[in-house]
Formats: C-alpha cells, structure tokens, sequence
C-alpha cells in the first residue's frame, strides 16, 4: 500500500518569524486519522527568519532528528551542548527522562531551513543524550548511506528505535532499489528535485514538499526525473 501526501495536503502553521509545514498532527494541528505512521510521530518543515527560533523548552520520552537543508541553525541544551549546525548537518537528541533546548538562526541575514521528525523511542526514561554530524553531498550522492539507525556503525547517529534514516541525493537519471523489507514500513519526503516511484506496476511521481507513506511493498524503485536538478529527500525505515 502506497499513500501519496502532497506538499499543499499539509498543515501550514505561521508563527511570527517560523514557517512550519506539519505532515502530521502537531501543535494547534489535531487530525485523529493523521496522528502517525508507525512510530513516525512527526516531520515539520521548518523555515526560521534571522535572528529568531525556538525558546528553551522541555521534552521526554522521544527520539527527535532534525536535518538542516539550508542556513545555519543553533542548537543548546540543558546537557551542556552548543552548536551551529550547517547545512548538510543532522542532529539526534534522545530526549529520554527529560531534556530542554532550544533551537534558533544566528544568522543576521540568512533564513535556515530544517526538517524536525519526532520517533517514539523503544524504552521510555532512558538516559538524555545528543549527538550531531555533518553528512556532505559527496558522502550521499547516489548511495542509500544511513545518517541515523538503532544498529550505527562508522559515521552513523544512534537512535533509540528500530529505525533506520538516509538522506540521499540523486542525479537526474539515477535510480535507487529498496528491496523488500517484508511488513515494515518506509517512509519518503522530498526536500528538491523530482523523482519516480516505483512499485510493480504502479508510478507515482513526488516533488518537492510531497511524501509517500508504503506498507508492505514488494519493493521500491527511486529514480530521479524530469529536472537538471538533483533530487534530495529523506527516507525512513520503520516498523
């Protein structure tokens, strides 16, 4: 099963300088029958003016990954953590028994954009941790190269879920196979560029903004379409 959600099937929420798109319920957005996908609890697309961003405030018992997709973005936390993350970064905080933070644009001029997806963890009070690495073009381009997984080996961020997450680039014409990962679920959203999707016979084609939410897929085919532009976009393994 494939269920294609458009970027204008999202909920827009502006708040001051924040920009939000909600692929699912989320703040002041309250959808019962589009609360989750799996232990997908949410992916924002956020977009924050210069100068402005997230006051310090709380969380527990989630595993959240953000990924910057343009400008520099601030992060601080109560565990002693600062960091400016650039573009091509990704940051995993586990939440755990509790944790503050907040996130803002140092920038006097450039707005940041960046992708925040909340998962539910496998146990619950776990100790709060936060990590971050930068993922270059160079280390994406044309390859299905995890950035976050339960099982993280190398470069990877740990995360505390049978997840795994890539975010790779492909050049027009390149493809990506997924084979069959049995009843798991996958999850993909497009930052740019366009790309085909194919499952036997079926073809949907994403843009930016746009998602798919698979169940049970024999398995996918991503080609990247119709642009000179490279497609970028997030995919999601999950159960």
């Amino acid at each position: 099963m494939i269920k294609v959600v458009t970027a204008e099937e999202r909920h827009t929420s502006i708040k001051g300088a924040i920009h939000s798109e909600f692929s699912f319920s989320f703040s002041d957005y309250d959808d019962p029958s589009n609360a989750h996908f799996g232990c997908l609890l949410a992916l924002n697309d956020n977009v924050v003016q210069p100068g402005q961003g997230l006051a310090s405030h709380p969380h527990h018992d989630l595993e959240i990954v953000t990924y910057v997709v343009s400008g520099t973005l601030r992060h601080k936390d109560d565990l002693g953590n600062t960091q400016d993350l650039t573009a091509g970064s990704v940051q995993v905080m586990s939440a755990g028994a509790g944790i503050r933070h907040s996130e803002s644009n140092p920038s006097p001029t450039e707005p940041v954009r960046f992708i925040q997806m909340w998962f539910l963890p496998a146990e619950r009070n776990l100790q709060p941790a936060w990590a971050s690495r930068r993922f270059p073009r160079q280390e994406r381009e044309g390859l299905l190269k995890p950035v976050a997984a339960e099982q993280a080996r190398g470069d990877c961020l740990r995360i505390n879920q049978d997840v795994q997450l890539f975010i790779p680039i492909l050049p027009t014409g390149e493809e990506l196979t997924i084979p069959s990962r049995g009843e798991r679920r996958t999850h993909v959203f497009m930052l740019s560029g366009h790309i085909g999707l194919y499952c036997g016979r079926q073809k949907f084609s994403l843009r930016p903004g746009d998602a798919a939410r698979v169940r049970n897929a024999e398995g996918l085919t991503i080609r990247s379409i119709g642009s000179e532009e490279a497609a970028e976009f997030i995919l999601i393994d999950l159960p």
